[in-house]
């Protein structure tokens, strides 16, 4: 019998469901993570050019960019949380037996989350109630909160990938744990960085593309200019950087995880002058159909020689490895991720160039179709990465010291397979809320806008420079709200 067949006829019923259960609730958390981690950088910077250029246009943009920071951490929130619990109702057995080595990861990010909130609140609530210095300057703990909740789900999961900080007794239980080591483990660094720079990279090109279609359809005005250029130059600047701890990250793994290196890159027999496919698919055999052959490239990228030797998948067991199907999922993800920032790398040049030739932006439409496009493409590459994070560590939830299958619940499979058709349906009515109170807001703003382009009193208050007394609505609006208000017998009850 295939092996693949006899490894997946050992595996218990409640693995597919549980494993498609975590993806499926990981896959749309990460959707909201990037504004999460990196949108309050984003709108202090914009802030601060506000108040110190005193731009009523920058304090605007800041303004309404915390609303949207504000709505989107409440889902993000609600999504977090869930994947906390699925934790422990998914994977008893890996809780159970090694919480106490790595769950200080997941208490960190439960604070991060708890002083993240309090932080949005205050900041929300300063506006024209606080000064201006001193509302900027309570936002400021804002970015620390969320690259505090970046650090502790990092720490956890480069735990996951590199386990150590603990000795094992008799029994195979972990003793003697050494909190710190199990925190900076060799893949924390490579990790976090790799992941912190995605998330201003995707942030800010996520935010500049809302711009970018607006200049599309013909809104050229400084507020669209502003609202574009900034975040697209954050993004732009970081996405070389991203690019050089892109290829760091995959250098860690080639040395700490070299079974993982080879199911991302396809790599079945332990070699020299290792050829690197482009996409393409490995067949159980170790025969590859299909892709890109490029000869001796995977041994130069990993050790910058074609005599660099590459462990391949044959190295150890099958039971060891990820199946060739995983393999080909990793391959393929890790595959787009890196054709994704190429091509994000040369809209940044393309940018930086103009930019530092004539000081303006690009005056090509095809430069904001791609920039209109650069927000959902470096969503998938944050995607892509992920599951060439968690499918190549397979078949490990500990690597190489808990398989996936000995962490699952006991739970029966039918009910597992049940709750993901109610977290699947929940979860589109939540994120088609969050959509519609996006849009519902868009279009407020955007009929305050024209309103004060044709010179009408506000009746909003991003209408107004977000500092100073707000104005006054036109006397015929209070006059129908006092009518609206009061009952039929003029006392103003109903």
């Amino acid at each position: 019998m295939h092996t693949t067949v006899h490894l997946l006829a050992d595996a218990p019923a409640q693995l597919l469901p549980a494993r498609q259960l975590m993806a499926f609730t990981l896959a749309s958390h990460i959707i909201l993570v990037p504004l999460g981690v990196a949108l309050p950088l984003l709108t202090l910077v914009m802030h601060y050019r506000g108040l110190r250029r005193n731009d009523p246009v920058a304090l605007l943009l800041a303004r309404r960019w915390s609303a949207v920071m504000a709505v989107q951490f409440a889902v993000g929130v609600v999504t977090g949380t869930v994947l906390s619990f699925e934790f422990g109702l998914l994977w008893p057995g890996l809780m159970g037996k090694w919480g106490d080595v790595f769950g200080i990861g997941f208490g960190v990010e439960a604070w991060a989350f708890f002083l993240e909130a309090v932080l949005i609140a205050i900041y929300l609530y300063g506006w024209r109630r606080l000064k201006p210095r001193t509302h900027f300057l309570l936002g400021l703990p804002l970015p620390a909160a969320a690259l505090l909740g970046a650090f502790g789900i990092l720490a956890a999961n480069s735990w996951m990938n590199t386990p150590q900080g603990f000795s094992l007794d008799s029994d195979g239980n972990p003793v003697d744990v050494d909190i710190w080591s199990a925190i900076f483990t060799p893949m924390f660094g490579p990790q976090y960085w790799h992941f912190v720079v995605a998330m201003l990279v995707t942030a800010g090109y996520v935010v500049a593309g809302v711009y970018a279609v607006g200049w599309l359809r013909g809104r050229r005005d400084r507020y669209h200019r502003l609202g574009f250029t900034l975040p697209f130059t954050v993004a732009a600047v970081f996405t070389p950087v991203q690019l050089m701890l892109g290829d760091s990250i995959a250098r860690s793994v080639f040395h700490k995880q070299p079974v993982k290196f080879a199911a991302t890159e396809i790599v079945w027999k332990t070699d020299t002058h290792v050829p690197e496919y482009l996409f393409g698919r490995l067949h159980p055999d170790g025969t590859i159909s299909g892709g890109i052959k490029i000869p001796q490239l995977d041994s130069i990228l990993a050790g910058f020689s074609p005599g660099t030797k590459v462990t391949g998948l044959t190295s150890v067991p099958a039971s060891h490895r990820p199946t060739a199907t995983q393999a080909t999922i990793a391959h393929w993800a890790f595959d787009i991720m890196v054709v994704i920032g190429s091509l994000l790398v040369l809209i940044a040049l393309w940018y930086g160039l103009v930019w530092l030739r004539h000081r303006r932006l690009p005056a090509s439409p095809w430069f904001f179709r791609g920039a209109a496009c650069a927000g959902v493409a470096s969503v998938v590459a944050v995607e892509c990465g992920w599951i060439t994070t968690e499918v190549g560590r397979q078949p490990w939830i500990v690597y190489q010291n808990m398989r996936v299958a000995e962490a699952v619940t006991s739970t029966r499979s039918t009910s597992l397979w049940i709750m993901l058709g109610v977290v699947m349906v929940v979860y589109v009515l939540i994120f088609g809320s969050l959509l519609a109170v996006l849009l519902k807001m868009r279009t407020r703003w955007r009929l305050a806008d024209e309103r004060r382009e044709a010179g009408e009193p506000g009746e909003e208050p991003e209408t107004d420079t977000p500092y100073g007394p707000r104005s006054r609505p036109p006397a015929a609006d209070v006059l129908a709200s006092r009518g609206a208000g009061s009952g039929a017998d003029g006392d103003g009850l109903s």
